[in-house]
């Protein structure tokens, strides 16, 4: 069955949504160099992601704590799994364009912005 793609532009690049079920999503994250998402966690989206390219600033709350942050730089074929109520953050600030895969469960609007450099 021939799945049917959406390209959503975003301020800080554009993401593919190549997969979508009632139980999962696909997606590619394309974050042009210096810019960054939002500062967010999620109720009940669960999501892994794969660098693709680049370099990612990868901002998230340490295990344990939901206000203590740290800051890891993922390289191309890194992963990372970020759990519900995790705070996280996807930078593009190391000097690259950064593409992410992502596989999560299919909870779009589950968002919770703690901070936002275009204001959402």
């Amino acid at each position: 069955m021939l799945n049917n793609k959406r390209i959503i532009e975003k301020p800080w690049g554009y993401e593919i949504i190549w997969a979508e079920t009632k139980d999962y999503l696909g997606k590619m994250l394309y974050i042009e160099e210096g810019n960054r998402l939002s500062l967010q966690y999620h109720e009940e989206k669960e999501e892994t992601i794969l660098v693709l390219s680049g370099k990612l600033e990868l901002v998230s709350s340490k295990a344990g704590s939901k206000m203590a942050l740290e800051t890891l730089v993922l390289e191309e074929g890194d992963t990372y799994h970020v759990t519900p109520y995790t705070i996280h953050r996807f930078c593009a600030t190391q000097g690259t364009d950064v593409k992410l895969a992502e596989v999560s469960t299919n909870f779009l609007e589950d968002v919770v912005r703690v901070e936002d450099d275009f204001d959402r």
